[in-house]
């Protein structure tokens, strides 16, 4: 048996290409070889042309007399005739030797030993025959020269010959060489192309003739595989197309519904606003007949109903609330979708779906980290079973619900944290202002009274001022807080407001104070002023209520950290053991300032010795960070 072989598209080309290459080779090989000839030749000519004009310009020397550069002349021309005969190694010169050249060449060989023996080696003194032989020596140079171009004519002509025969071949192998590529390549890529274009218009039965068993054929046998396999989709993808095309409708609902969940979550504000809104849009989107929302307590004992779209008023208002184990709803024990057929159930307590005309409750637990928040609850007049891709949907819709109570709740606690913060806020801004005020004012209040009592006129005339100008300070203080809620403080200075609080102290408690103030630093921020302020006015204030002291002072380090010192020299206490109760909101208010401002509040005392509080502001990271305490309001 023997086997057919079949030729690649490249051994066909190369075996058309071939002989032409070979012959283009041959030819261009010739054409160097005679370029060569041609190179040496020129060469030889070019130096027996010197050789004619060395012999003139000895020729010269010795009618002139001038016989110093005989030697030179006469040794360069003997150069010249030993690079004739054997050629120069470093160049292509060479000549042509056949009969006639070399028969010339002796000649002016012979020549130049007469002349030479004659004229040059002799020194004759009449030169009457002088310019005859010149003449005679450079014509038997002419004609060496004249037997050599000779020679270049022939490799000239020759040379035209191969370059027109390189020229004929390159034609010929061009034109060889593209019909065979017509005949191999372009006509099978023209009927593939063809083939092509009728698959482009649907003209699927479009095949390729496989007429070669190179590469073509094997192209010819994939693309009539492909467009038969093409055939084959083309008529199942109508079918596939409208699937694909549900599909994708399916989904972009589905994506339609996350999103209007998502933005009624986002936009809710209150519970009630948020349930309406959620069964409205479940109802459409399940396409259920009735949809109640429960909210489920922390046990998950009662369930009670949010809000109900589609549902009878007499259901609605008999499962206001239910116990668990009461009826089918309230029952989503479980963290996924259940879906209970009513009729064929076990009957439950109660019944109002069924009189209700109800087939099918889907019940959906809302759940958020494991936790039973509620439940939704669907109700179908029909049987109804929601595949995977509902069952997704409506868990995540569920999803988002629960995060979206969740929400309602964390900004209803943060509200509430809000406005026990401000309350808070206000308490200790009345404390360290107006009450301390109050405080003086009773005890003016009091005084006022012993002397009416005693009816010491000039005490009461003075207690009448002290109680005038503690009223005028509580207005003032009054309009601060309701205008600023501020302590007024200098933006620039502590030490004004410093010395400001200790007149107002000394003047209140009779007290007399000393203000130190050591190093310099950069000004305090105008917030972590008010809080040094209020910290200072509440130690002054303890020092006028429990101190019993006759002198207080303040001292103030600038560097390298904000340091206040409060010393008094009263009855003192021992830290240790003597604790404060709930009522003593001064130091815990002290305390919190502090921390508000990231500083360290320190109390030391000794029983007789008085009792220091120590103040030390934190240690700014660089200096530009100075002058911008972090302050949390």
């Amino acid at each position: 048996m023997t086997s057919t072989r079949h030729w690649s598209l490249g051994a066909k080309l190369l075996m058309v290409g071939a002989p032409f290459l070979l012959l283009i080779f041959i030819a261009t090989v010739a054409t160097l070889w005679v370029s060569w000839q041609l190179d040496g030749g020129a060469a030889a000519v070019n130096e027996a042309g010197r050789m004619r004009m060395q012999s003139y310009r000895m020729s010269l020397s010795v009618g002139t007399g001038e016989t110093s550069q005989l030697p030179d002349q006469s040794a360069e021309f003997e150069r010249s005739l030993v690079t004739l005969k054997n050629g120069d190694p470093d160049r292509p010169l060479f000549v042509p030797w056949d009969d006639d050249t070399t028969a010339r060449f002796a000649v002016v060989e012979s020549d130049w030993a007469r002349y030479r023996a004659q004229w040059i080696a002799a020194k004759p003194t009449v030169f009457e025959s002088l310019r005859a032989d010149t003449v005679a020596f450079a014509s038997h140079i002419d004609a060496f020269v004249n037997s050599i171009e000779v020679h270049i004519a022939h490799w000239t002509a020759l040379l035209h010959l191969l370059q027109m025969s390189m020229l004929a071949s390159v034609v010929v192998g061009a034109t060889v060489l593209l019909y065979t590529g017509y005949l191999f390549v372009l006509e099978p890529v023209g009927q593939l192309k063809q083939a092509i274009e009728k698959i482009q218009r649907g003209d699927f039965n479009a095949r390729v003739e496989r007429v070669s068993s190179d590469e073509f054929g094997t192209l010819a046998d994939g693309f009539n595989g492909m467009a038969e396999h093409l055939q084959s989709m083309y008529k199942n993808l109508e079918g596939k197309v409208a699937e694909k095309t549900n599909l994708l409708q399916e989904k972009s609902e589905r994506l339609e519904s996350l999103y209007a969940v998502t933005n009624l979550v986002a936009k809710a504000t209150s519970l009630d606003a948020l349930a309406q809104d959620f069964t409205k849009n479940i109802a459409k989107i399940s396409h259920a007949d009735g949809v109640a929302l429960r909210w489920s307590s922390q046990g998950g004992q009662r369930h009670l109903m949010l809000a109900a779209h589609g549902l009878p008023a007499a259901l609605v208002d008999a499962e206001q609330c239910l116990y668990a184990g009461d009826c089918h709803c309230g029952s989503a024990v479980g963290s996924t979708l259940n879906v209970i057929p009513i009729q064929s159930a076990t009957p439950a307590p109660l019944a109002h779906c069924a009189r209700a005309g109800f087939e099918t409750v889907v019940t959906i637990p809302v759940r958020l980290h494991d936790v039973l928040m509620g439940e939704v609850d669907l109700f179908f007049h029909a049987r109804v079973n929601p595949g995977p891709a509902e069952r997704s949907l409506l868990e995540a819709l569920s999803s988002h619900l629960a995060s979206g109570m969740e929400n309602l709740r964390l900004n209803s606690l943060e509200k509430e944290a809000a406005v026990s913060q401000e309350r808070h806020l206000l308490a200790r801004e009345l404390h360290d202002s107006i009450a301390q005020s109050l405080a003086f004012l009773k005890i003016q209040v009091q005084l006022m009274r012993d002397a009416i009592k005693t009816c010491d006129e000039p005490e009461v005339a003075k207690i009448l001022e002290e109680i005038d100008l503690g009223v005028k300070e509580s207005y003032g203080d009054v309009r601060e807080l309701l205008l600023h809620f501020r302590t007024r403080t200098n933006t620039e200075d502590i030490e004004p407001a410093l010395a400001t609080t200790l007149q107002k102290f000394e003047h209140q408690s009779g007290v007399k104070t000393t203000l130190s103030i050591q190093g310099q630093g950069l000004p305090l921020a105008p917030d972590v002023q008010i809080q040094v302020l209020h910290i200072l006015q509440e130690a002054l204030s303890n020092v006028r209520k429990h101190a019993r002291a006759s002198q207080a002072w303040l001292d103030v380090e600038q560097q390298p950290t904000w340091r206040f010192a409060v010393r008094d020299d009263g009855i003192g206490f021992r830290p240790e053991t003597d604790q404060f109760d709930e009522t003593h909101v001064g130091m815990r208010i002290m305390t919190e300032r502090a921390q508000r401002i990231d500083a360290t509040l320190e109390v030391f005392s000794t029983p007789s010795r008085g009792s220091s509080v120590i103040l030390t502001l934190p240690t700014p990271s660089h200096p530009s960070t100075s002058n911008a305490a972090r302050i949390v309001d």
